[in-house]
């Protein structure tokens, strides 16, 4: 399973889920749909304006996890 951790990035750089909307052009819904986790697919252009609003890599937000969650 992937698990996405946005929040735990958008904390580390201190920015809000408006001012990340604003940067990358997204929806709030639809960014908070990935932050919770929610999400069942991401554009690679969605995930390299994440990256470049927030100054990380790919693995800083997506990281896979073996436990299964239900």
């Amino acid at each position: 399973m992937i698990v996405v951790n946005l929040d735990v990035m958008m904390a580390r750089r201190k920015m809000s889920l408006n001012e990340l909307s604003e940067k990358v052009n997204i929806t709030l819904a639809n960014l908070s749909i990935l932050k919770t986790g929610k999400a069942k697919a991401i554009r690679f252009t969605t995930l390299d304006a994440i990256c470049e609003a927030l100054n990380c890599q790919p693995g800083d937000i997506l990281e896979y996890s073996e436990d299964k969650q239900e």
